[in-house]
């Protein structure tokens, strides 16, 4: 099969497709013929050996796909050859960006019916971050308020629509080109992030979601009622601070797991939530995908993105 593989840490120069042998899966894992697979900021830190995970190369690069199960492990149930799944591959969060891959059972789940192999392969870590920072950290419910920061982005969209769909009160930061499309994803109040005054334009919230970290991160604590909570996926907060102003703070890593992948592929199939694809690209197309990641080429997309598994064209010009 083709593969898309890295054997040193570097610069996108050092993906190369490989031609590897299937993998088989072992015990409590599925073989799945690759649809689509996706493409995100933590791509990038495997690829430069700035993962907080060993990753022993050479590697197989990518987490998030779409596709078919064409192979059972010992041990797996639930799942038969044939359905059409989607998820991530294994807490190493490689092995994705290839004709076959293996993936854990307890990672995946059944595709959401309503949209395509490329759509789905957009949503799994994403989206999972955004759900179990709102409702597994946070604990939010009906009524409360909740500020999402950095909320154009691709965990801040997904926020945005599921605090909406659980009726909370949603402030979302993001830049002024950007605070049109958070209105149409559900926010209540948006607020640019070059506001000089953005403490004196936002009321007491319950929960922080940070996706961004760094100024804002340090600024959304004052914003905080007392025993509120600030919850980050980019950067630990100053747990120091948070004591001092009376809320709690968290950071924490994904972890993706088929329950609430089958809750967002319902949610996604009453029509209450919209993959966010920014880019489609093929196999051919790594070394683009990853300049994106890095910057090394602009503009970055607005949404997630992808790699069509299927597509064969031979060479992809950059």
């Amino acid at each position: 099969m083709r593969a898309s593989r890295i054997h040193a840490f570097g610069q996108p120069e050092v993906i190369v497709s490989d031609e590897i042998a299937i993998p088989a899966p072992g015990t409590g894992e599925v073989l799945v013929k690759v649809h689509a697979a996706g493409v995100g900021p933590w791509d990038s830190w495997i690829r430069t050996g700035k993962s907080a995970l060993p990753q022993p190369l050479p590697l197989t690069l990518g987490s998030d796909l779409s596709g078919v199960i064409t192979g059972l492990g010992d041990g797996v149930t639930g799942f038969a050859v044939g359905d059409e799944v989607y998820g991530v591959t294994s807490p190493q969060f490689t092995g994705a960006c290839a004709e076959y891959a293996v993936a854990s059972a307890g990672m995946i789940a059944r595709k959401p019916r309503s949209v395509s192999h490329v759509e789905a392969a957009s949503v799994p870590v994403v989206a999972n971050t955004a759900w179990q920072m709102l409702f597994e950290h946070a604990g939010l419910v009906s009524g409360q308020r909740v500020l999402i920061l950095g909320a154009a982005g691709n965990v801040g969209g997904y926020a945005v629509q599921f605090a909406r769909r659980k009726g909370l009160c949603v402030i979302a930061t993001g830049f002024a080109e950007q605070l049109d499309e958070l209105r149409r994803l559900g926010a209540d109040q948006v607020i640019a992030v070059d506001a000089a005054q953005a403490e004196d334009l936002i009321a007491p919230v319950d929960a922080v979601i940070d996706t961004i970290g760094g100024e804002w991160q340090s600024r959304a604590m004052k914003m905080v009622r007392s025993g509120g909570i600030l919850v980050s996926a980019v950067s630990p907060p100053d747990v120091k601070a948070a004591e001092a102003l009376g809320i709690r703070s968290l950071f924490f890593l994904v972890k993706v797991n088929t329950s609430t992948l089958t809750e967002i592929a319902a949610t996604i199939d009453h029509a209450e939530l919209k993959p966010r694809v920014g880019l489609v690209l093929p196999l051919t197309g790594m070394i683009h995908a990853h300049e994106l990641l890095d910057g090394i080429r602009k503009p970055k997309p607005q949404g997630k993105i992808v790699i069509d598994i299927l597509d064969l064209r031979p060479e992809f010009a950059r």
